[in-house]
C-alpha cells in the first residue's frame, strides 16, 4: 500500500523576526542546487540543529545521507534559539508525575540529563568550536507559593536521583545576590552558539559523505520499502527512510492534539564587564508565566528572553518585537540591576511546544519509513540530540519501550496545560 504526504512551504521569515548574534564570521556549509535524481539511505529534510545532529549521527552509523533545505540552513528556528542546553524540562517532574506516574516521569528526566551529557561529549570529542561552556542552572521562584512548589520539586528530583540543591531566600541572596523567595540550583547543563554548532555538525557529516542539497521537497510517497521525495523541479530522491526535521511545524498533515505553535522574544546586550556577572554565570530561569530566562555568552553579553504568547502570524510577531523586548528588558533589570541593558541584537521566533512539555519524535503515523522530530519547547537542542539517538536506533532496527514516551501519537496528559499559569508552563526559545 502506498502513502502520500504533501509538504507545505515555510519561509524563515515566518519563523524568525530580527537577527540574533549567532554564527558571526563563521564559514557556512556550501549547498548545491539539485541537478539530478538519485538514491540514498536517508533523506533528512531540514538543515537546522535537528537535521545536523541527525545527519551527523546517521553518517557515523554508516548510512548514506542527504540533507535537504530550501533556504540557508540554520537561519530558521535554530538561529532564534538562546541555546541554553538544559536537562530540566518545561514540565516539571512534579507535573510529569501527575501526567504519567513517577517511574515514567523520572525516566524521562534522566534521559534528558543523559542527552545533555551526550551532547557535551560529542562536542568535546570532536573539538567543536561553538562557544560551548558547561553551566549550572538556577531555577527561580517568582513568589512564596512558587518557592514551596520548588522545594517539593527538589524533593521529588532527589527521589529520582537527579542532582541539585534547594536554596531558601537567605542562601540564595547571600550566594547569588538574587532577591527571590527560593530556587533550585542544579549542575549538568550548558550553553553554546547554536549556529556554530549546527554548521560544525554538518561539516562532520559531509566529511563522512553526506550530501547537501538546496531544494524544496513538495511531496513524499511511501511505498514498499522506499520513500520518494518529490521536489519543485524535475528531480526526485529515492530513500530508504526520510526524516522530517523541519522546525516548528510538521508539514502536510494535522499536528497531534498535544501540539501548539507559539512565539517568544529575546535579545543580547552589549558586552558586559565580567566582574558584574552573577555567580558561576549560571543559566537563570523563572517559574512564572511568561517567565524570564537569562544566560551569558563567550564574548560577555547577556542573552535574555521570554514573554511568550500564542502569536503565530509572522507580521503580528514582528509588530510585537519592540514591546516584548522592552518587557524582557525591564524584568532583567529587576532581577539583575548591575546589567548594562543596552541592546545589541533583538529577535523573536515561532516554535512548537506540547501539552506535556515533551518532544514529538518517531515514526509518522500512516507513512512507513518516514520519521519526524518536532515539538521541542524550551529544550530544542537537548531534544534534538535525543531525536538523533532515537531515530538512528529506529532506522537501525532497534526499538526500546521508552521510545513510546515521545511518540507522535501518544496519549497526552489528562489535565489541561496550555494557558495554565502554574509552575513550569512557559517559554521555548531557551
Amino acid at each position: 500500500m502506498a502513502s502520500d504526504l504533501d509538504l507545505d512551504e515555510s519561509d524563515h521569515d515566518q519563523m524568525v523576526s530580527g537577527r540574533s548574534l549567532w554564527g558571526r564570521n563563521a564559514i557556512r556549509p556550501q549547498w548545491r542546487p539539485m541537478a539530478r535524481s538519485f538514491s540514498t539511505d536517508v533523506a533528512v529534510i531540514g538543515g537546522g540543529i535537528t537535521g545536523a545532529l541527525i545527519a551527523d549521527h546517521l553518517t557515523a552509523r554508516g548510512f548514506s545521507v542527504v540533507i535537504i533545505d530550501r533556504e540557508e540552513p540554520g537561519f530558521g528556528s535554530t538561529a532564534a534559539s538562546t541555546a541554553m542546553l538544559q536537562w530540566e524540562i518545561d514540565s516539571t517532574l512534579t507535573q510529569l508525575e501527575a501526567y504519567y506516574g513517577f517511574e515514567r516521569a523520572a525516566g524521562i528526566y534522566r534521559r534528558s540529563a543523559a542527552a545533555v551529557a551526550g551532547l557535551s561529549k560529542l562536542i568535546a570529542a570532536n573539538g567543536i568550536a561553538c562557544g560551548f561552556r558547561p553551566r549550572n542552572t538556577l531555577y527561580l521562584a517568582c513568589n512564596l507559593e512558587g518557592a514551596r512548589d520548588l522545594s517539593q520539586e527538589r524533593q521529588l528530583r532527589r527521589r529520582a536521583g537527579l542532582p541539585g540543591v534547594y536554596l531558601e531566600h537567605p542562601d540564595l541572596f547571600t550566594q547569588f545576590e538574587i532577591d527571590r523567595d527560593g530556587a533550585i540550583y542544579s549542575p549538568g547543563s550548558a550553553e553554546a552558539d547554536p549556529l556554530l554548532l549546527t554548521w560544525a555538525l554538518i561539516a562532520m557529516a559531509v566529511r563522512r559523505g553526506a550530501q547537501l542539497v538546496s531544494a524544496s521537497v513538495t511531496a513524499l510517497h511511501s511505498e514498499g520499502d522506499r520513500v520518494t521525495a518529490e521536489t519543485e523541479g524535475a528531480y526526485v530522491i529515492e530513500a530508504r527512510h526520510v526524516v522530517l526535521a523541519t522546525g516548528y511545524s510538521m508539514p502536510g498533515f494535522d499536528m497531534p492534539k498535544l501540539h501548539r505553535t507559539s512565539s517568544s522574544w529575546a535579545f543580547a546586550t552589549v558586552p558586559q564587564d565580567p566582574a558584574t556577572f552573577w555567580r558561576d554565570r549560571a543559566l537563570l530561569w523563572e517559574d512564572s508565566h511568561p517567565y524570564l530566562y537569562m544566560r551569558t555568552t563567550a564574548d560577555n553579553r547577556i542573552v535574555a528572553g521570554g514573554e511568550d504568547d500564542g502569536t503565530t502570524n509572522a507580521a503580528a510577531r514582528d509588530r510585537k518585537l519592540p514591546a516584548k523586548i522592552g518587557a524582557v528588558r525591564e524584568k532583567m533589570k529587576r532581577l539583575w540591576p548591575r546589567a548594562d541593558t543596552r541592546i545589541a541584537h533583538a529577535w523573536g521566533g515561532t516554535f512548537g511546544e506540547t501539552a506535556d512539555g515533551l518532544p514529538l519524535i518517531g515514526p509518522t503515523p500512516g507513512m512507513p519509513h518516514v520519521f519526524a522530530a518536532h515539538g521541542y519547547g524550551g529544550n530544542g537542542i537537548t531534544f534534538s540530540y535525543l531525536a538523533a539517538q532515537m531515530i538512528g536506533a529506529m532506522i537501525a532496527g532497534i526499538y526500546r519501550d521508552w521510545f513510546e514516551d515521545f511518540a507522535l501519537d501518544r496519549e497526552g496528559p489528562g489535565i489541561r496545560r496550555f494557558g495554565d499559569d502554574r509552575l513550569g508552563a512557559g517559554d521555548a526559545l531557551r
